[in-house]
């Protein structure tokens, strides 16, 4: 509540008036890494985490944004929007471009915000502010725009103005996020299907390894182009493939021989991760989080040993919890060669836990790593300050 009314009162003592409120959150993966690209299923949710935007028209021809954590803010005009070097201003500009290409006449706007998503933490920031401005100027001049245009505009113009290859799921997650579950995304269909996850007794937490993705771009682009390059090849066998989502294990299997090995690497992790997407879910509809925990486990290893994008420090992260039985499950999340760790842990245990995960980490490498601990919540959204705790 107190980050909402820091946004409203910086909006107001620099421009006078009420803003409309927006509430934008992040996301965390529960399972299903690298997957997205790959046509298959994703199953994110949104956290309480969040950026909050307060937006209101501007009396003149100048668009000015604020953003408070920077201490920074940019100004543009509506006629001639261009990158800038600043970095940051480019995830709202690319909105405001997307949404005059799609035809939206968009009238100056002011808007100030702020939030606690850590920056570079793999809980995507920076679809929470895309996002987040595209849902706020939609309601403030009553656009029309359906939500799920909303989330094609957004991840438009983080792979077009921004330049990054991302998929459909941050954005798509920020805005249908749904308290207390998570979302099994179809990445073909864009269909979601919620599960339950609200579990008084457990947490999530984020270890961060405090190690940059400085590898994670370029090896991002080359499993996309092996993950095709197995495509084609398997194609040549069974015509009717389209994806990795249309290839079963015993047709991988059979095309083996086809396959650079490493290329067949990276497809039987992507099957195997769908495989283990609908038995996850199965186990949440049971509320068995033994078994869901020990299939973020086997994706870990996937990601590991097969996909390999991890590195020593997630893997660190990953095994000196893999024996504590207030733990439920671990793994990686995100792109991989650094970044977080994502954890189910007992709320009793957190305290203790996270004291033994940090001790031993700095013990191993000489820092320890930054430790969030965040709760599911509802997705993008339009919020009173007085009210906030409500979403």
């Amino acid at each position: 509540m107190q980050l909402v009314r820091t946004v409203e009162r910086s909006y107001h003592e620099l421009f006078g008036e009420k803003p409309l409120l927006v509430r934008s959150p992040g996301r965390v993966n529960l399972l299903g890494e690298h997957t997205d690209y790959n046509e298959g299923f994703v199953l994110p949710a949104a956290i309480s985490n969040a950026i909050y935007f307060a937006i209101g028209t501007s009396p003149d021809q100048e668009c000015r944004i604020v953003a408070l954590d920077m201490n920074d803010d940019h100004r543009f005009q509506l006629a001639s929007i261009t990158p800038s070097a600043k970095g940051w201003p480019n995830y709202v500009l690319g909105v405001v471009d997307q949404l005059q290409r799609a035809g939206q006449r968009i009238p100056p706007f002011r808007a100030v915000f702020g939030g606690d998503i850590p920056i570079g933490a793999g809980m995507s920031s920076s679809a929470a502010l895309e996002a987040g401005i595209a849902f706020g100027l939609n309601v403030l001049f009553e656009l029309g725009i359906d939500n799920l245009s909303l989330v094609k505009l957004s991840q438009k113009a983080e792979n077009e103005f921004v330049g990054v290859r991302c998929g459909i799921m941050d954005q798509y997650i920020n805005i249908f996020g749904q308290r207390g579950k998570v979302l099994r995304i179809d990445c073909r269909t864009l269909e979601n299907i919620p599960y339950p996850f609200n579990y008084d007794n457990l947490a999530l937490v984020l270890f961060d390894s405090r190690v940059s993705h400085s590898l994670a771009s370029s090896e991002y682009n080359r499993r996309r182009s092996e993950c095709a390059e197995g495509v084609q090849a398997i194609r040549k066998s069974y015509p009717e493939v389209r994806s990795l989502r249309d290839v079963f294990p015993e047709m991988l299997d059979a095309c083996r021989t086809d396959l650079d090995p490493i290329v067949y690497r990276r497809c039987k992790y992507v099957i195997d991760e769908n495989t283990r997407m609908i038995r996850a879910c199965e186990a949440l509809t049971r509320k068995d989080i033994v078994s869901f925990g020990s299939m973020m486990y086997l994706t870990h290893a996937g990601l590991r040993d097969d996909y390999e994008v991890s590195c020593k420090e997630l893997d660190f992260l990953v095994d000196t919890v893999a024996d504590l039985p207030q733990v439920r499950g671990a793994r990686m999340m995100g792109g991989g060669f650094g970044g977080c760790t994502l954890n189910l842990i007992d709320t009793s245990a957190i305290e203790n836990i996270t004291q033994v995960v940090s001790e031993k980490y700095f013990r191993r490498f000489g820092i320890k790593p930054l430790v969030y601990i965040t709760s599911i919540r509802s997705g993008t959204a339009v919020v009173n300050a007085s009210e906030n705790a409500k979403v």
